[in-house]
């Protein structure tokens, strides 16, 4: 660690995503670290079990790059495009091997995360009702209410992610995170994991972060490794600092859709550079100037002074 928990991204997947992790990328279409993913892919980590509520285009990358053997889930596919492809080829051909899928709701998903974050053997919910998740999932179990046995809910397990790594808009050098926009739920995630990697646009001194303690997610005593990547969420966007790139996820489809070009796509955009560094610079100035944002400032709070 150069400063505090800071460190490179390759340090950081070197050093705390290990074979057969379970590692979740949190983030709500908003904030996903893909640059994370990318490394993991390079450093061709092997039989992981991915957790995430929305596995999108990053798990369909890792996925059909082979660092994964499940996939715990709760909605599966490229945003507003359709099916993720590597994905599907996964689970139904088994090309080029099997893929283990564990399926929730999304509010199945939270709740796993609230009782792993929570230290609780399980989470009641109702949601599961005439659902038949149940049936395709043995995990999500039928319970009676101690206090009415003819009111019975669902519940499902904790969810204890050996790694979490969450994109942030800045963090300080301890590890104390700052986001703002939409917020899926990293910070569950981040609560019930057993080591915390946080990526973030910006490092900021701590005196920023006790300035504007409001939009502080998760706090650097819980987070393992802080790395600085400008970018680093890209076809994903960072609130205030550039926009989501839809023209990406509309290509996706076609590339991942055949085999042979979803794997020069991994040579060209992920084993061809050694670092997110230069993506960033492979992409090229014009198409970054297409997603950079206007300005809508959120104004400083008068805390009050007291004696």
């Amino acid at each position: 660690m150069t400063e505090g928990k800071v460190t490179s991204m390759r340090d950081a997947v070197a050093e705390l995503v290990r074979d057969g992790d379970t590692v979740a990328i949190e983030g709500f279409t908003h904030l996903i670290c893909f640059a994370a993913g990318h490394e993991i892919i390079r450093q061709r980590k092997r039989d992981l079990t991915l957790a995430r509520m929305t596995p999108d285009v990053i798990y369909d990358q890792m996925i059909g790059a082979g660092v994964a053997s499940k996939l715990i889930f709760s909605w599966l596919g490229n945003p507003g495009v359709g099916s993720l492809h590597a994905i599907r080829r996964r689970i139904e051909n088994a090309e080029p091997a099997p893929l283990e899928i564990e399926e929730y709701s999304h509010f199945g998903m939270v709740s796993r995360y609230v009782a792993g974050a929570s230290n609780l053997p399980f989470m009641p919910l109702r949601s599961y009702s005439e659902s038949d998740l149940p049936v395709a999932n043995p995990r999500i179990v039928p319970i009676a209410s101690p206090f009415d046995p003819d009111d019975v809910v669902y519940a499902v397990p904790p969810l204890n992610p050996d790694v979490a790594i969450v994109h942030a808009q800045r963090a300080d050098a301890n590890g104390d995170t700052q986001i703002w926009g939409l917020l899926g739920c990293q910070k569950e995630a981040a609560f019930a994991a057993d080591r915390v990697i946080v990526v973030c646009e910006e490092l900021v001194d701590v005196s920023v972060i006790r300035a504007d303690p409001n939009r502080t997610v998760i706090p650097g005593l819980i987070v393992h490794a802080v790395v600085v990547e400008p970018k680093a969420c890209h076809p994903s966007y960072a609130q205030g600092y550039y926009d989501r790139d839809n023209r990406f996820y509309l290509d996706w489809d076609a590339v991942a859709r055949d085999p042979e070009a979803f794997d020069a796509w991994l040579q060209e955009w992920v084993y061809g550079l050694s670092a997110h560094a230069e993506y960033v610079e492979k992409l090229g100035q014009e198409r970054w100037a297409s997603l950079a944002p206007g300005t809508a400032m959120s104004g400083e709070v008068n805390y009050g002074e007291y004696a």
